[in-house]
């Protein structure tokens, strides 16, 4: 009989965090939100490149990862800065 344990590894569990992620970016409506669940999915993603053992690959996502998170955050905080602006001249 099989051990229902054995199904959770490293790779399952980093698929179900990419899963989770990009559902939530499809599904939900606030930015500052899809950009916790871009970084679930990335966190996912990142998971699964170690468990394939492509460890230069994974350091350079761990170097670009929170870069890009940056700039993402960067961005929305400027949009919403315009869109209130925006509102306020209306």
């Amino acid at each position: 009989m099989m051990n229902p344990l054995d199904f959770i590894n490293l790779t399952t569990i980093s698929v179900v965090l990419m899963f989770i992620g990009a559902i939530g970016v499809i599904g939900l409506v606030k930015p500052l939100d899809k950009i916790l669940m871009f970084s679930l999915m990335e966190a996912g993603f990142f998971a699964a490149v170690v468990s394939f053992r492509y460890l230069d690959v994974a350091f350079i996502i761990a170097l670009i990862g929170p870069i890009s998170i940056i700039v993402l955050l960067l961005s929305v905080i400027k949009i919403t800065e315009i869109r209130q602006k925006n509102l306020e001249d209306s």
